[in-house]
């Protein structure tokens, strides 16, 4: 059997199903859903040094280019329900097994005028098919990380922001594709053209970029001059970002197709941006409540008020202080916080602090005097010189 036949038989043994977590006859819907739900949950971006998580990520990845495309799925189909009425059992080699030949199984009908079989289910599935002439395939831009410090009003109301990106992206002079502007490709001949070869490791082989066009099919005479044949430069752009209201310090803000261009048709990559926010003179911030200290005077406390107190963005609102409230208790403003993401807003919590002035004049101090007057004898401290 071929390399590439190999490494075909290898596909067949997985369960791309079972990889995403779906039955076989699940819908394109619930197919999208499972795999979106797994690669949030094991992307090497949330889970920085997990190699775990990471190899799961390339195999559910690997599970939903295959199954998720309505037409890659139906010849997957067709090629495990081959692969299981042959009864293999115990993996693929050459000859027969249990009466079945392998070699007509995988199409290996070199000399006998054959072709088509499993052979041709795996040719169409996975790009093989030496000698046939493909298109470039297309590839995803990269995702581009990026770092923005918006105001602290900004964070809370949202706010649309420019962006200087610098990232990879197709050379300008030969437009990606490597090659010196007016000359010819030609298919590359070590991978005929397929973009890929098989290396074997014992009893398996292993698919890798083509060392000689790195993956591109095609091969320049002439390379470019300007990026020496790699296809690949740097794009310079400002862009137009858009911070959702509510944003935290530290948050990580996704742009779907606002990173990297994509190579050959392919879609560009992603844009990660990590929002500093910056500090408020007076408001502070608890999840989705604003914060702020409120200084009231002692005979406010005491005898009670109605004072004015801000709101961030706002008109101003009252708050009633009771009789009798102690200093550092907080009071809770409905709908004068953070926007949520459905719309809904948290509150303002107004701590108060009993202000002491530092120095009094006569007259309040004559008054002051007549307060401890009033009260003496009341014993505030008694219970710190009780024994257990």
């Amino acid at each position: 059997m071929a390399a590439t036949d190999g490494m075909r038989a290898d596909w067949a043994q997985k369960d791309f199903y079972q990889v995403l977590g779906v039955k076989k006859d699940a819908d394109a819907a619930d197919i999208k859903k499972a795999y979106r739900k797994l690669a949030r949950e094991n992307h090497p971006d949330s889970n920085p040094g997990d190699e775990a998580k990471a190899e799961t990520f390339k195999q559910v990845a690997e599970a939903y280019d295959v199954v998720g495309d309505p037409e890659k799925r139906k010849k997957y189909d067709e090629m495990r329900s081959l692969y299981a009425a042959g009864g293999v059992g115990g993996g693929f080699g050459a000859g027969h097994a249990g009466g079945f030949d392998l070699n007509d199984l995988f199409g290996d009908r070199a000399g006998r005028g054959g072709g088509g079989g499993f052979g041709d289910v795996f040719s169409d599935l996975f790009g093989g098919g030496g000698g046939r002439q493909r298109a470039p395939r297309a590839r995803r831009g990269q995702d581009v990380e990026t770092t923005a410090t918006i105001s602290f009003t900004d964070a809370i109301d949202g706010v649309t922001i420019s962006l200087r990106l610098t990232s990879d992206a197709a050379c300008g002079t030969c437009r990606g594709t490597g090659g010196k502007p007016g000359t010819k490709p030609h298919v590359c001949a070590v991978c005929d053209g397929a973009g890929s070869v098989n290396t074997s490791a014992g009893a398996f082989s292993m698919n890798e970029p083509c060392p000689a066009c790195g993956g591109r099919q095609l091969l320049y005479d002439e390379p470019c001059p300007t990026c020496r044949g790699t296809g690949r430069g740097v794009s310079a752009r400002t862009i137009q970002a858009r911070i959702p209201a509510g944003v935290k310090d530290g948050q990580r803000i996704r742009l779907k197709g606002k990173g990297g261009q994509g190579e050959n048709g392919g879609p560009a990559g992603d844009l990660f941006v990590t929002v500093k926010v910056g500090s408020h003179p007076i408001f502070g911030r608890t999840g989705d409540n604003l914060t702020l200290d409120v200084p009231i005077a002692f005979d406010e406390a005491a005898l009670g008020a109605e004072v004015k107190i801000p709101t961030l963005g706002g008109a101003p609102v009252t708050l009633k202080i009771p009789a009798g409230t102690p200093s550092g208790r907080t009071f809770r403003v409905r709908g004068k916080g953070v926007t949520r993401r459905d719309g809904t807003k948290g509150d303002l919590l107004a701590t108060v602090a009993v202000h002491v002035p530092a120095t009094l004049d006569a007259a309040a101090r004559e008054a002051v005097e007549a307060y401890r007057e009033a009260t003496a004898g009341r014993a505030l401290r008694t219970n710190l010189f009780q024994e257990e």
